[in-house]
């Protein structure tokens, strides 16, 4: 039997999880921690042999009847990262995360000599955000100009991973997306952007060449050896970790929404067109389906809810017991959930806020209810952004942390007025690796299945975790959510004079 390895490089640690074709079943997995180096200038980094290491720690995990079948790997990778990387294939420092904040100025620097922000959307179709890759390059150019004097490639972390297993370097069009010289409108590197970055030196000849979503690349045997993995395997071109998390959750059909319930919260559409947001609200990713993602975050998912838990001293289990002791809108609190300010709608300084509080129905229970709602309505408020363009859903396929409470399944369906589809696996990114990696692997054997078919055969629906809008709930919510979006109104000219620093 074929199994297919999906490897899932995080920011918090490394998974790789084993796929048996035939048997259309995850048979193991395993997963190593990661630390990460913090400081308070905002720095948030890796070192890439910590990545090295940990992979060799959870491949040898796998038992060996596992390892000696696989056929082929896919690489999930958290994104946006930049690991510098010398002609010799050493990395020449730490790894700046897509989590790290000390690049503002340099941010701020590019968008400027490019044009603004508006003409930076125009040349790639996105901002220059601060965890984006270029205001990393340009921030080694000026902290370590004798490193950056020996760079010769750019990678993305799941671009080394893959450099790791096969000694090639190389890139794909998805996770390319994220770095901030990508143009997604023509699929290839933007000159203009990459001036802006540094106007004395040609950044485009650090970059590798751009492979198709199909194309796979022999292991390198003397990795395959010390991994104890055939040296018949290969290597597909894998994907940042949203993009891998589309293919993990059958978004790859127009149509179908995934919205992430973790610590932010994700919300994520194939299309089969290039969708640039003039106010750049939305991130105008390609996908590594050869489509397009478009993708819009919200800073505050389960934080919000994890944050009354904890204050209410509510145990985890015991939370949608508690849930179903409340009524849609809480008894009229309303929560805006702006723990970590929020990105969509564009308030970096926002607070949260609760409001609507009386003698009668400020219960735990309500308040988290109102936290599960507010964060819910600020997905909400990112499905109307999409709508906006011209993006149409008919179903919403929930993931994350907390796609595990039926409670919160439900309000989705309620809020977004359509059906929510659950999975049977969870760990989409590691999914959608190893099935990227079938796919690709298949074709280079002459198959003809499109991709789309196989995910369809192999991405398992849970019943039991589906549910349909409940058609009184949908009007009510209706009401509710325009009260949010109007204590947001209220609100909104404060928080811009947080940003102000008034």
């Amino acid at each position: 039997m074929s199994i297919v390895l999906g490897i899932d490089l995080g920011t918090q640690g490394l998974k790789v999880a084993a796929y048996d074709l035939e048997r259309r079943s995850m048979v193991e997995q395993s997963s190593s921690a990661l630390e990460l180096i913090s400081r308070d200038d905002g720095s948030r980094e890796q070192l890439a042999s910590w990545w090295v290491d940990a992979l060799r720690s959870c491949v040898a995990a796998l038992s060996s009847d596992v390892r000696r079948r696989v056929r082929a790997i896919g690489v999930s990778g958290q994104q946006h990262g930049f690991v510098p990387v010398g002609r010799d294939g050493d990395v020449l420092g730490p790894v700046k995360l897509w989590c790290d904040t000390s690049t503002i100025v340099e941010c701020e620097e590019i968008t400027a000599a490019a044009g603004g922000e508006r003409r930076c959307i125009e040349l790639t179709g996105n901002p220059v955000l601060p965890g984006y890759t270029a205001s990393k390059v340009r921030w080694m150019a000026r902290a370590d100009a004798a490193a950056y004097a020996r760079l010769t490639t750019i990678l993305l972390p799941h671009d080394y991973i893959n450099f790791h297993l096969t000694g090639e370097r190389f890139m794909e069009c998805g996770d390319a997306s994220g770095t901030g010289w990508f143009d997604v409108r023509q699929r290839r590197w933007n000159p203009q952007m990459l001036a802006a970055i540094d106007s004395r030196r040609d950044l485009s000849a650090c970059l590798p060449p751009l492979l198709g979503s199909g194309s796979v690349v022999p292991i390198s045997g003397a990795v395959a050896d010390r991994l104890d993995l055939p040296r018949s395997a290969v290597v597909s071109v894998g994907g940042g970790d949203n993009m891998m998390a589309a293919i993990g959750t059958r978004n790859v059909k127009e149509g179908r929404l995934t919205v992430s319930l973790g610590t932010s919260g994700t919300l994520f559409a194939y299309a089969s067109r290039p969708v640039v947001d003039a106010q750049g609200r939305v991130a105008a990713f390609c996908s590594s389906t050869d489509g397009w993602l478009p993708l819009i975050c919200t800073m505050n998912c389960t934080v919000a809810t994890e944050q009354i838990r904890r204050i209410a001293n509510i145990a985890l289990p015991d939370t949608d017991r508690l849930l179903e002791r409340t009524s849609v809108g809480a008894e009229g609190i309303v929560t805006l959930p702006f723990y970590n300010g929020e990105r969509t709608p564009n308030l970096p300084k926002a607070k949260a806020a609760v409001l609507g509080l009386d003698m009668r129905n400020a219960t735990p229970a309500n308040l988290l209810r109102s936290a599960m709602e507010g964060a819910t309505f600020a997905l909400r408020h990112g499905r109307d952004v999409f709508s906006e363009l011209d993006l149409k859903f008919d179903t919403v396929c929930v993931t994350g942390g907390g796609a595990a409470s039926r409670v919160w399944r439900q309000m989705v369906a309620d809020v977004f007025g359509i059906p929510v589809v659950g999975l049977r696996y969870q760990e989409s990114a590691a999914l959608g690796a190893a099935l990227q990696a079938a796919h690709a692997y298949q074709q280079s054997r002459g198959g003809n299945q499109s991709l789309a078919d196989l995910i369809d055969e192999h991405v398992a629906i849970d019943p039991a975790q589906c549910c349909e809008p409940d058609p009184e709930n949908v009007r009510r919510y209706t009401g509710i959510y325009g009260s949010y979006q109007n204590h947001l109104d209220r609100l909104r000219p404060y928080y811009i004079q947080l940003e102000r620093g008034a």
